[in-house]
C-alpha cells in the first residue's frame, strides 16, 4: 500500500494549473511544500493517476517508522522496480550486503540502471518531512546530485527538505509549488465546496466561504462538510474550522461512523479486519467506504480499497473524543499483525502503546525467523533503541549487537556487547551455545574491532574458545570461524589455514546456513593461497564453487560476504598456475565484490593479487593504479600491520613514485559539483575521509560514494593523484 498512488477523493475538483505544471516540469527536483492540510497529497495523487502523464511513477508514501536508511530505500527501490522492467531488483537485493550502506552499492546501481534506459521515470516522495535520519538525505542529495535523464524525483512536505535547494533553484534544476501557488482561487473553491456540500453556491457565499478559509484546502473541506448539515452556516464567522468537526461534523455522523472514527483515531493506517481486531467489532470494512464516498476526512489508499487513511490534522480531534485507552486500541491492532506475520508492524504498534515488555519478547522470539533473512536488520536496531533500557535483558542485548554487525555499525556492536556483559549472570544461556561470554566474546572479536586491532581480536577470540569449550565440548562454530577469520586479519595465515581447514569438514554435519559456508570458505581460501598450501587451497574452490556460483546466479553476491574471498583465492591461484589472462578478468570481477563490503583487508589483498597479474600481462600502467588503490586503502581504512609491510614489498617492485601515479586522461570531461569541489579541496590536507566527513556533516560512506565520482570524471584511481590532476586542470 505505501508504493500504491492513492485514488482521487471524491469531490475533488480539477486543478488544470498545477497539473500542467507538474506534467511540463523537467527539473531533477520538483517540491511541494505548505503546511498541514494544503492538499498536496491530493494534487499529486491526481496528476500522478493523470493518463496524459506518461511517465512511469514511482509513489511512496513515507511515515514515522520509515526513518530508517535501509527501510526506506527498500520502498523506495521496490517502487521503481514495480513500475515496469527497466529497473531490476538488483539495486533492491543490494540492500542486503551486509555493513554496507546504500549510497555504496545500491544506488549506483540503480543510477547505471537509470542511465541505461531512455524510459522516463518520477520517483515520488509524499510525507518526507517524516524523515529525520541524516543519512537518508545525504543518500537522496547524492541520488540527486547523479540523476540521469530518465529519472525525475517530486518531494511533498511540510517544510523545505535538508537538501541544497538554494543551490538547485539557482542552476534552474527545481521547481517549486507552495503554499501560495497551492491556495485555491475563489473558482476553484467554489466548485469544492458545491461538490462536497451538495448546495450550489451564489457569488457571495462563495467569495465569504473563500476569504474566511484563505483557499486553505482542508478549511474549504470542513467549511463545505458544515453546510452539507446546514447551509446557514456558510455565514458563521468562525476562523477556527476545526472547531466545526468537533461541533458540526461528529454530531451529525452514524454513531458507528463516529465510533470508528474516534476509537481508530490511534491507528496511522486503517483497513477493515485491522479495526475489527483492534476495536473489537465487526463490520469495519463497510463503515470505512461509507466513510469514503462520504468523503468525511478518510481516503483510500489503493484502488482496492483494502487500506485508508484518516486525514492527519483531525485525527488527533478525534483522539481527544476518545473514552478507551488508545493503548489498548494500538496492542490490539498488535496482536492482528503478529497474527498475519507482519512482525515489524505488531513491533511498532507494541512500542507505540507503550508495551515495551511484549515488544522485546517478540523482537528476541522472532530475530533469527523474521527480521534477519528478510535484510530487516536496521529496523530491528531502531527498534531495540525505542525500547526503556529496563526490557532489554542480556539476550535481547546480544540479538541487537548482531544486528549491529550485520549494519556494519561497529559503536553499537560494543555498546550492546556491553550492556550483555553488565546484565548476564551465570544463569544466561543463548541456544546453541555452551557459554554466553563466549557468545559475547567471539561477536566483539568478529565484528567490535577494526582490522587494525587484529591481534586484539585473535587474543578475545582464543578466550571465547577457551570457554566455548570448557569440560571438552565442541565449540559453537561462530568461534572457530571467527578466530579463524582474525588470524587471517593479523597476517597468520597458516594458523588460520589449519583452524579452518578442520572447521570446514563439519559444514555437512552441522548443516550451516548459506552465509556461514561463504564465509568460512572464502577465509580458508585465501589463508592457504597466503600459505603456501596450494592443493588444500584448489579442494576447497572445487567444493564451494557450486554454492559460489549458485549466489551470483541468484544475484546475491551483495549480501554473501564470502564470495569476494572465494574468488580472489581463486584468482590468485589462476595467476600462480600461469594463467595470467584468466586470473586478471577474475580478480578484476572479485575486487569490484570485495568493494561491497566491510573489511579492508580483504579488498586490500584482491588489489596485490590483481596488481601482480596485471603487471605478468603487461599492463604496468594498470598495476601502478591498482597499487594506489591499494595504498589509498592502506592509508585511509584501518588495516593490520602485515598490509602495510606488504604494500610496501608491492611497491617496491614497481617502484614507489610510479606506484602512486594511476594513469589520467589530463581532461576533464565532465564537470564536478559544488559538494565534489568541496571534497577536492579537503583531499589537500593530512584529514582522512572520515574526518573530512565530520567537517562537512557527511558520513564515512557518503564522502566515498563522492570520492568515486570524483576520481572517475579527473580518470585518477587515488586521492593522490586527484589532487594532482586538480591543480593541473586549475580546480584547486
Amino acid at each position: 500500500m505505501k508504493q500504491v498512488i492513492p485514488p482521487a477523493r471524491a469531490g475533488s475538483v480539477p486543478r488544470e494549473r498545477l497539473r500542467r505544471q507538474l506534467c511540463l516540469a523537467e527539473t531533477r527536483l520538483t517540491v511541494v511544500v505548505a503546511p498541514a492540510g494544503w492538499g498536496k497529497t491530493s494534487l499529486l495523487s491526481g496528476w500522478a493517476a493523470d493518463p496524459e502523464e506518461k511517465r512511469r511513477i514511482a509513489w511512496v508514501s513515507l511515515d514515522d517508522g520509515d526513518d530508517e536508511p535501509v527501510r526506506f530505500w527498500s520502498y523506495v527501490l521496490t517502487a521503481l522496480h514495480n513500475t515496469g522492467d527497466a529497473i531490476s531488483a538488483g539495486p533492491l537485493q543490494a540492500l542486503d550486503a551486509t555493513g554496507v550502506s546504500p549510497v555504496d552499492l545500491a544506488l549506483p546501481m540503480l543510477l547505471n540502471e537509470l542511465a541505461a534506459t531512455t524510459v522516463p521515470h518520477v520517483l515520488l516522495l509524499d510525507d518526507y518531512h517524516l524523515l529525520a535520519d541524516q543519512r537518508i538525505h545525504e543518500a537522496v542529495e547524492y541520488l540527486v546530485t547523479y540523476l540521469p535523464a530518465s529519472l525525475r524525483i517530486v518531494i511533498a512536505s511540510r517544510t523545505d527538505p535538508p537538501l541544497p535547494i538554494a543551490r538547485l533553484r539557482a542552476r534552474g534544476d527545481l521547481t517549486e509549488l507552495r503554499a501560495a501557488q497551492l491556495r485555491f482561487s475563489p473558482e476553484e473553491a467554489a466548485a469544492l465546496v458545491a461538490a462536497v456540500s451538495g448546495h450550489d453556491l451564489d457569488g457571495a457565499v462563495a467569495t465569504a466561504v473563500w476569504e474566511r478559509t484563505e483557499g486553505w484546502a482542508a478549511g474549504l473541506q470542513l467549511a463545505a462538510l458544515a453546510l452539507r448539515a446546514d447551509p446557514a452556516k456558510a455565514h458563521a464567522d468562525d476562523r477556527h474550522l476545526l472547531d466545526y468537526f468537533t461541533a458540526e461534523v461528529l454530531p451529525g455522523l452514524a454513531p458507528r461512523h463516529r465510533d470508528l472514527l474516534v476509537r481508530a483515531a490511534p491507528l496511522e493506517r486503517l483497513s477493515g479486519p485491522l479495526c475489527d481486531a483492534a476495536l473489537q467489532v465487526t463490520g469495519s470494512a463497510e463503515v470505512l467506504s461509507d466513510l469514503v464516498r462520504a468523503d468525511l476526512f478518510v481516503a483510500a489508499l489503493d484502488d482496492e480499497q483494502h487500506w485508508y487513511r484518516c486525514h492527519h490534522l483531525l485525527r488527533e480531534v478525534l483522539g481527544r473524543e476518545a473514552t478507551t485507552d488508545p493503548r489498548e486500541v494500538l496492542g490490539n491492532a498488535a496482536a492482528w499483525f503478529a497474527g498475519e506475520n507482519r512482525i515489524d508492524d505488531a513491533v511498532h504498534h507494541l512500542l507505540r502503546a507503550g508495551r515495551d515488555d511484549e515488544a522485546a519478547e517478540l523482537m528476541l522470539r522472532t530475530a533469527e525467523s523474521w527480521f534477519f533473512p528478510r535484510g530487516t536488520a536496521a529496523t530491528y536496531l531502531q527498534f531495540g533503541e525505542r525500547l526503556s533500557s529496563r526490557t532489554v535483558g542480556p539476550e535481547l542485548a546480544y540479538s541487537l549487537a548482531f544486528a549491529a554487525a550485520l549494519c556494519g555499525d561497529q559503536d553499537r556492536v560494543n555498546r550492546w556487547l556491553d550492556v550483555c556483559e553488565a546484565r548476564s549472570t551465570s544463569d544466561t544461556v543463548l541456544p546453541g551455545w555452551h557459554s554466553f561470554r563466549g557468545a559475547v566474546l567471539t561477536v566483539r572479536a568478529g565484528f567490535g574491532m577494526s582490522d587494525a586491532e587484529a591481534a586484539q581480536s585473535v587474543a578475545l577470540a582464543r578466550q571465547a574458545l577457551e570457554l566455548e569449550t570448557a569440560g571438552g565440548v565442541t565449540a559453537h562454530p561462530h568461534v572457530p570461524a571467527t578466530l579463524g577469520g582474525v588470524l587471517a586479519r593479523d597476517g597468520r595465515f597458516d594458523e588460520a589455514a589449519t583452524l579452518l581447514l578442520d572447521l570446514w569438514q563439519q559444514r555437512r554435519r552441522d548443516s550451516w546456513p548459506l552465509w556461514t559456508v561463504m564465509a568460512v570458505a572464502g577465509m580458508l581460501a585465501v589463508s592457504l593461497v597466503e600459505a603456501g598450501r596450494g592443493e588444500d587451497c584448489d579442494r576447497v574452490l572445487r567444493e564451494a564453487g557450486p554454492t559460489a556460483d549458485a549466489v551470483e546466479g541468484d544475484g546475491r553476491e551483495a549480501s554473501t560476504p564470502g564470495l569476494a574471498a572465494l574468488r580472489i583465492a581463486a584468482g590468485r591461484r589462476g595467476y600462480l598456475n600461469a594463467d595470467m589472462e584468466a586470473a586478471a578478468v577474475l580478480l578484476r570481477r572479485a575486487v569490484t565484490l570485495a568493494e561491497l563490503h566491510p573489511r579492508p583487508t580483504t579488498l586490500f589483498l584482491g588489489l596485490l593479487y590483481l596488481a601482480d597479474a596485471e603487471l605478468a600481462c603487461g599492463n604496468r600502467s594498470a598495476a601502478r593504479a591498482t597499487l594506489a588503490r591499494a595504498r589509498e586503502v592502506v592509508d585511509e581504512e584501518p588495516v593490520s600491520a602485515f598490509a602495510k609491510r606488504r604494500l610496501e614489498e608491492s611497491e617496491a617492485r614497481l617502484g614507489r613514485v610510479g606506484a602512486r601515479t594511476a594513469v589520467r586522461s589530463g581532461v576533464l570531461a565532465e564537470e564536478l559539483t559544488d559538494r565534489e569541489l568541496s571534497i577536492l579541496r579537503a583531499l589537500q590536507g593530512s584529514a582522512t575521509q572520515r574526518e573530512i566527513g565530520a567537517a562537512m556533516f557527511l558520513s564515512i560512506n557518503t564522502v566515498k560514494a563522492y570520492n568515486k565520482s570524483l576520481y572517475r570524471k579527473l580518470g585518477v584511481a587515488s586521492r593522490q593523484d586527484a589532487v594532482t590532476a586538480a591543480r593541473e586542470l586549475g580546480l584547486i
